[in-house]
């Protein structure tokens, strides 16, 4: 079988780089773009509600800010709750996933404002076979996380390509890229953009009054513009005949 080899800087097997924030991916976010944030959208119910919730959002109000009509949220991304107004709970009782996962899932309101928009890139760009972990997989941002790889239909799975050297007297094993063991749903540019919509929509739900602030600061800039025109006319005619 003819592998692929997805470029990535070096990173310590243990993810401490990665996890520390050091070498992690640029995200490109735009939270202008709205038919990114209605992609993200559709990616976080259909992959991510069944486990992580959004506590802080209500499903109205990302259809009002998103725009996407109410009677369309409520068909196809409301699974578990009837009222629009609602927030985006989870799935699943906190017991089950602790007993499922060892821990509860997180609420993913602001999990943008907590660890960042580069690292959740990597985070979800980095997923790799591990047989020894019990979901069977692991993470380069996060190592020994407790999470499934749970996109991996469309990426595909990956297993890390790792080399060891002999630094200040000890080996050291080092992960130098993820190779392609089976191809997803999705090219890899296809899934790096799946993976840029789910951030701009995890990033939109940590702060969804931002959306509003971009509007409102193009029309006050505007009156703040006119406004020190109108003063400066003022100023001139105030001033003549001092001078």
């Amino acid at each position: 079988m003819k592998f692929r080899l997805l470029p990535l800087l070096v990173l310590l097997s243990t993810g401490a780089h990665a996890a520390g924030g050091e070498n992690l991916m640029h995200a490109e976010v735009d939270l202008g773009n709205r038919a990114s944030l209605q992609r993200g959208a559709r990616t976080f119910v259909n992959y991510c509600v069944s486990c992580h919730s959004a506590g802080y959002a209500r499903y109205s109000r990302v259809a009002s800010d998103l725009g996407i009509p109410e009677k369309v949220v409520a068909e196809n991304m409301m699974f578990t709750t009837e009222k629009v107004g609602d927030t985006m709970q989870v799935a699943m009782r906190k017991e089950d996933g602790e007993a499922w996962f060892g821990v509860a899932p997180p609420d993913l309101s602001v999990i943008a404002r907590a660890r960042g928009a580069d690292w959740l890139t990597t985070f979800l760009s980095t997923f790799y076979l591990d047989p020894k972990r019990p979901a069977g997989a692991n993470n380069l941002a996060f190592p020994d996380t407790a999470m499934p790889h749970v996109l991996w239909e469309l990426q595909g799975l990956k297993r890390a390509s790792t080399e060891t050297r002999v630094e200040g007297g000890r080996e050291v094993t080092r992960v130098v890229g993820l190779e392609t063991v089976s191809a997803g749903l999705q090219s890899d540019e296809d899934y790096a953009g799946t993976v840029r919509d789910l951030v701009n929509f995890l990033v939109y739900l940590g702060e969804p009054a931002k959306l509003v602030r971009y509007k409102i600061g193009f029309w006050v800039m505007l009156f703040l513009f006119g406004f020190f025109w109108i003063a400066y006319l003022l100023k001139k005619e105030y001033w003549r005949d001092v001078h």
